[in-house]
């Protein structure tokens, strides 16, 4: 290998393409702009991905139909018997605070659900929005207890609507 030929054909800086300076440069007269048009002149801005030149959109061509769980779906952490089991201790209160400390249900979700997977050695007393029936049992069986918590109210559907005043 030679080293005097390492970098022949390697452009490290390419030159700008110079439009408009004439019919030798190959982009000369209307500068690679097309004669006439929309976008011809000086200020013209591209148009974007979705323009279709004036035709109606496809994304508005397109019907809107269906509609999204999204407004009213509920985000559960789901934490099985067996992983209790594995991060507490006998006696302990398991609640939604000491499961996020425990790593069990980290994040931001509307509850808890415990599931029955696997198996409970321990006396534990449960407290969750949601459990299974293997799961409320297995924890009854050890001489644990379980606690529901409840949800949040339901939302005042019309707020425009002036209480009612009792006399």
């Amino acid at each position: 290998m030679d080293l005097s030929t390492v970098h022949h054909g390697v452009n490290k800086r390419t030159q700008k393409k110079r439009v408009g300076r004439g019919p030798g440069s190959g982009h000369g007269k209307t500068a690679s702009r097309g004669s006439k048009g929309q976008y011809a002149s000086a200020g013209a801005k591209k148009p974007s991905f979705t323009f279709e030149g004036g035709q109606m959109p496809l994304f508005r061509r397109m019907p809107k139909r269906g509609f999204s769980h999204e407004t009213w779906d509920k985000k559960y952490h789901v934490v099985n018997i067996g992983d209790l089991d594995k991060a507490f201790k006998d006696g302990d209160t398991v609640c939604p605070a000491s499961l996020d400390r425990a790593g069990l249900a980290k994040g931001p979700a509307d509850g808890v659900r415990v599931l029955g997977q696997g198996d409970l050695s321990k006396k534990l007393v449960v407290k969750a929005q949601h459990f299974s029936k293997s799961a409320s049992e297995k924890i009854i069986a050890k001489g644990g207890s379980i606690e529901i918590i409840p949800g949040p109210k339901k939302p005042v559907r019309n707020k425009m609507k002036p209480p009612k005043v009792r006399a």
